[in-house]
């Protein structure tokens, strides 16, 4: 065969700079498209030897990256089943090619913010290559004997016009060397190239070698003073992935050491040790494998999204998983492998795709089926585990309806004594002692146990169960609860007073008339901030305190849940001033006090006290009146 020169076949002239500029977002990506290609290309050498159709040897199979600094050059080698002329023609000049002029065409219909969108419709792996190359250049033996078997060049300079000729070349298989481009010169950094291949290449199940490593060699037969083997320096090739990770492996043939090592090997810089994991493993009616971790996640939410990576076929596309997996579960950890999902995932693709809906509902079923399972077998292990697991399930709860359904039988209360309760449990706990006036039950909660001690204190005091409640998505929670739970609702220990809160059989009668609290009334609001505070009277217990400032519980509830986002119609509540009712007891032997002096300032002095003394323990206290607070008590000492 003489060399030949020609021309692709395509009327789009403006192909390439199309491909080089907009193929893809990143131009990173086209390493890990060509050596995916080389992978394919070994992986079906290896399948046609196993099925007879190959019979020399099959060697080394290592895949080959060699950069060249000089020469401004990355080639990329394997030893597959390569091609022969024919087929670089048919399969580079004309499938490829016509596959890149039906992108271009798609391409110029499409907005910007759809080109991704199209890209995985389309064979366009190896002219990625052109995004940052001036020239390709390809050096291919067929892994076929006799008849056209010589090995071919192709060249192509980033125009229609190739270069096709016969060479001489020892081995089969396929080597793609890119002449890097002066704005891309990055990639002729190892650094670069080591960069990519630890994101793109660390599972890929071909071994890939880029570069040499140091490591300890014992030397044979010498052995120290002390009696220790010998070693010394030497250099090796350096395989950088891992071709047979652990989520190809059946449950059955994995340790939970096994689990523990592969999670340090995905997440190098975590030192913490997952709770627990979940082995992912079908093949019907789609194929997905995997392994989700359930990490420790911190009270102030420190957590990141982007921590389980999609592969195909052992191809990392993605750490952005959201529509593959339902989102409540993005906040987990792990891989999932998937071949029915393309390398080039768009947000319109996952949408559409009913195979994407189909592993998302999977996924979430194998969640709760472990949770179940966990729950069952180690409900004491899995109360431990509690606090650090239940951001994730009732981040579930809240959003998907089919989780909740199996969640409400292992979801968990946890009340301020640190008992912990199911759903049906707790309700069956408090029903005797816990209604309002509507016949509900009342979910009485804290959210933070020593700011709220004394509401708490007043609660417990007459019999009744406080939840703790602080979660970052507990406000979220407990609306989601109050839709769900039937004749329920719940109120946070220091909305009102109790009694306001769960009816009681008998009510102590007032200390003052009606005359008396307007009296008192008067004197309370000349020492109170009235914009602020509305006064209201209980009749209350003696041993109840004298004044106490509660929040109305909606209110309070909706501008919580704004701060952590989600509030819904009402958004804006966040920037409403906040409003308090301060609860006297009109039982409280101080009040009485109150009402026997007769000298104005000393009364002022009375409520002034109580007033602050109120704010203090709702943390209302703050800056110069703290401060003024604490200066008039230490008089008072003196």
């Amino acid at each position: 065969m003489s060399t030949e020169k020609g021309k692709i076949d395509i009327k789009t002239e403006d192909i390439f700079p199309i491909i080089k500029k907009f193929l893809y977002s990143d131009h990173e990506i086209f390493l890990r498209e060509l050596i995916s290609n080389a992978t394919d290309a070994t992986q079906k050498l290896k399948t046609l030897a196993s099925l007879g159709k190959f019979s020399g040897e099959l060697g080394d199979l290592t895949i080959h990256i060699v950069v060249d600094k000089k020469k401004k050059t990355i080639t990329i080698k394997d030893r597959g089943i390569g091609m022969t002329g024919d087929e670089v023609k048919k399969y580079i000049n004309q499938i490829a090619f016509s596959s890149a002029e039906e992108f271009v065409k798609k391409f110029k219909t499409k907005s910007e913010a759809e080109h991704n969108a199209i890209i995985g419709h389309f064979g366009l792996g190896f002219y990625s290559a052109f995004m940052v190359s001036d020239k390709v250049e390809i050096r291919t033996k067929t892994y076929k004997k006799g008849g056209s078997t010589k090995a071919v060049r192709w060249e192509c300079d980033g125009s229609p016009n190739y270069q096709l000729e016969e060479i001489e070349k020892d081995d089969r298989g396929t080597d793609v060397i890119l002449y890097i481009d002066d704005e891309n010169k990055e990639f002729l950094e190892d650094h670069k190239i080591n960069e990519l291949l630890n994101k793109y290449c660390k599972f890929l199940p071909v071994p890939i070698q880029f570069g040499m490593e140091k490591i300890q060699e014992p030397v044979e037969g010498k052995k120290d003073k002390d009696g220790n083997q010998e070693t010394k320096e030497v250099e090796r090739p350096k395989i950088i992935n891992n071709p047979n990770p652990l989520w190809k492996k059946k449950p059955s043939e994995a340790t939970d050491e096994d689990y523990k090592n592969f999670y340090k090997e995905l997440y190098p810089y975590t030192f913490e040790e997952p709770l627990f994991h979940i082995h992912l493993n079908v093949d019907y009616p789609f194929n997905l494998t995997g392994i989700l971790y359930f990490p420790k996640v911190k009270k102030d939410y420190e957590m990141q999204k982007n921590k389980i990576q999609l592969y195909s076929n052992q191809v990392f596309v993605t750490d952005s998983v959201e529509g593959i997996v339902p989102d409540f579960l993005t906040l987990l950890h792990g891989v999932i492998d998937s071949p029915d999902i393309p390398l080039n995932v768009s947000r319109s693709y996952l949408q559409s795709d009913g195979n994407v809906k189909k592993i998302s509902n999977y996924i979430t079923k194998k969640v709760a089926d472990k949770l179940e399972e966990l729950f069952k077998k180690d409900r004491e292990g899995f109360e431990k585990k509690w606090d650090d697991i239940k951001i994730f399930i009732e981040y579930g709860m809240i959003s998907e309806e089919k989780f909740y359904e199996k969640a409400e039988k292992f979801a968990l209360l946890k009340n301020v004594e640190g008992k912990y309760f199911t759903l049906d449990e707790y309700q069956k706990h408090i029903e005797k002692t816990q209604k309002n006036k509507e016949k509900k039950l009342v979910y009485l909660y804290a959210t933070n146990q020593e700011e709220q001690y004394s509401y708490i204190e007043s609660a417990t005091n007459r019999g009744y169960d406080v939840l703790i409640m602080d979660g970052v998505l507990d406000n979220h929670f407990i609306n989601s609860l109050e839709q769900k739970l039937k004749d329920s609702t719940f109120a946070r220990v220091d909305s009102n007073t109790i009694d306001k809160i769960i009816v009681k059989d008998d009510e102590a009668p007032s200390k003052l008339d009606d005359k008396q609290k307007e009296s008192l009334k008067e004197v309370i609001e000349r020492n109170i901030s009235k914009e602020t505070f509305n006064i209201v009277f209980e009749n209350m217990s003696e041993s109840d305190m004298p004044v106490t400032i509660t929040q109305n519980e909606f209110m309070r509830r909706m501008k919580d849940m704004e701060k952590v986002g989600g509030g819904g119609m009402m958004m804006g509540m966040g920037n409403m001033p906040d409003t308090y009712e301060l609860i006297v007891n009109t039982n409280n032997p101080v009040i009485t006090k109150i009402m026997n002096e007769k000298k104005a300032d000393k009364q002022d002095i009375i409520v002034k006290q109580l007033y602050d003394l109120a704010r203090l323990a709702k943390n209302l206290l703050v800056g110069k009146e703290l401060n003024d607070f604490v200066k008039r008590n230490v008089s008072e000492i003196k």
